[in-house]
């Protein structure tokens, strides 16, 4: 390995979750924060509990809504007659 380009190893870091427990681990950060851990989780905790953090259903409403708003808000096109005469035509005339 090459000596200088490694980060530094942390042996007692901290990672505090948004519950408010705080562990100690080992990693090249000093301290993390964390939304959510095993302490609070629903898979661990058996409790129920809707965790939207980063507004993905409002941001799936907004843009499903934007969509059905331009949809509505466009013009079926005509459909376009082509100028050239078919060969069928042109045996008929």
């Amino acid at each position: 390995m090459k000596t200088g380009i490694h980060p530094t190893y942390n042996e007692k870091a901290t990672i505090t979750c948004a519950c408010g427990a705080v562990l100690t681990t080992g990693s090249v950060l000093e301290a993390t924060s964390i939304d959510i851990c095993s302490q609070c989780h629903p898979f661990y905790t058996g409790k129920k509990k809707f965790i939207d953090v980063t507004g993905r259903v409002e941001r799936f409403k907004k843009l499903t809504e934007l969509s059905q708003a331009k949809a509505g808000a466009l013009q079926p096109k005509k459909a376009r007659v082509s100028q050239k005469s078919t060969g069928a035509e042109a045996v008929a005339a």
